[in-house]
């Protein structure tokens, strides 16, 4: 069993090791950015990555809090899905209207990997080989994919 501050120490560990690890990759269009905590530079539209104690998840994740533009946002997506195949996206899972820890209402787009721990040294590099190529994607989709969201601001 880990302490509490055990399991913060491995966190900040794990994600410095990816984010060193991603660091020499570029970005689609060749501007600063930040793998970790990407920013799509739309208020609403997120991409996360996070690993609890028996998965690792990557997705989208729609925060607005009008759950009629939650969904239109949702619903822009799937008009896009094409574009989320040709960047490398497999089929993940749409959610529209469920809850984030928090209780807040979200619509996700996402995928997880099944029995990794964060907590465990030896799942890292399979924590590694899941999130780098689907953040990778992501990023090559948002940068085509990215105008059809500005005349939504």
């Amino acid at each position: 069993m880990f302490s509490r501050q055990e399991v913060l120490q491995l966190k900040r560990e794990f994600w410095t090791a990816f984010g060193q690890y991603m660091k020499p990759v570029p970005f689609a269009e060749g501007e600063k950015n930040n793998w970790l905590n990407y920013k799509t530079r739309e208020k609403h539209i997120a991409f996360k990555m996070d690993v609890h104690t028996k998965e690792a998840i990557i997705g989208i994740e729609l925060t607005h809090a009008d759950l009629g533009l939650q969904q239109f946002y949702f619903e822009q997506f799937a008009a896009l899905k094409n574009l989320l195949k040709k960047a490398g996206i497999e089929d993940w899972n749409w959610e529209l209207h469920s809850n984030d820890e928090n209780g807040r209402p979200t619509s996700k787009i996402f995928t997880k990997h099944q029995n990794v721990s964060l907590l465990n040294r030896a799942d890292w590099p399979a924590l590694i080989s899941f999130f780098k190529p689907r953040i990778i994607a992501l990023d090559q989709f948002w940068s085509e994919a990215k105008y059809a969201f500005e005349s939504l601001r």
